[in-house]
């Protein structure tokens, strides 16, 4: 046996006129391969093979789970071998305004047959050791706004498509720094900038993304191993980017940038 402990974060929301993006989460199961290092995403789950990780009702407000804050979901001893897939369980899913107007959103399969989130690559729980595992709940790209989202009162509903990201922390790092600018000679932090990450050499589809603090702190969490291009944006100033920012497994690296108003 082995130790598995499996984290809950939140890909930032973008929209300032959301109080709330809640869910309840009921079960989550891993499915286990044994000594195979890759599962299969075209085979049929056997359910013999998946193990329950929790099984109890648990609400979040994912917008409380951002710049480095998790939830523990899981803490379990499971047998020892790779686990490639993860399957959520989740209902009640609802989404508060700020003028406290609420809508309640249909989960399309998550509650009876679960959100399927594959591992890649699978990690890998050794005797008497403990594998962490990285649940990032994309809320901006989970929870879509119908009508006018620039104002509360053009907002008339949400659709609910799930985008959860799994993060073998084994293979991953965390990307950290401060945004900010310099206004009569102190240094500011900014808060509401966008820290977007992309593969080296592309800046079209960012593979995560994370807001500044009220201070003008940022993190990123759960980026594997690699070198990425980082780009920070905020209206009034002008964007800037770092390419070839190198992610080292199992450590934070540190990443500041200095803004400069637009002319």
């Amino acid at each position: 046996m082995g130790r598995l402990t499996v984290h809950l974060t939140d890909a930032p929301f973008p929209y300032d006129l959301i109080a709330e993006a809640n869910v309840t989460i009921f079960k989550v199961e891993a499915r286990y391969k044994g000594d195979s290092m890759e599962g299969d995403e075209n085979t049929e789950d056997d359910g013999n093979s998946f193990i329950v990780l929790m099984e109890e009702e648990r609400d979040f407000n994912l917008l409380s789970l951002t710049n480095g804050i998790t939830e523990t979901l899981a803490d379990i001893d499971v047998p020892a071998g790779s686990y490639d897939l993860i399957r959520i369980y989740v209902k009640g899913v609802n989404v508060v305004l700020k003028d406290e107007s609420k809508y309640d959103l249909k989960v399309p399969s998550g509650e009876q047959t679960g959100i399927k989130v594959f591992i890649k690559p699978s990690i890998v729980v050794s005797g008497e050791l403990s594998s962490d595992l990285l649940l990032d709940f994309d809320v901006g790209r989970s929870f879509i706004p119908k009508g006018n989202i620039k104002n509360i009162s053009g907002i008339n509903g949400f659709n609910f498509k799930p985008v959860i990201k799994a993060s073998n922390l084994s293979f991953a790092g965390t990307l950290t720094g401060l945004v900010s600018t310099m206004m009569e000679g102190e240094i500011i932090g900014l808060e509401n900038a966008t820290v977007s990450v992309f593969e080296t050499g592309t800046t079209v589809d960012p593979i995560m993304t994370a807001p500044t603090d009220e201070n003008g702190n940022y993190t990123v969490m759960g980026l594997n191993a690699g070198s990425y291009d980082v780009m920070v944006e905020l209206e009034g100033y002008e964007s800037q980017i770092v390419e070839e920012v190198t992610i080292v497994a199992g450590n934070k690296i540190i990443q500041d940038f200095d803004l400069v108003p637009v002319p």
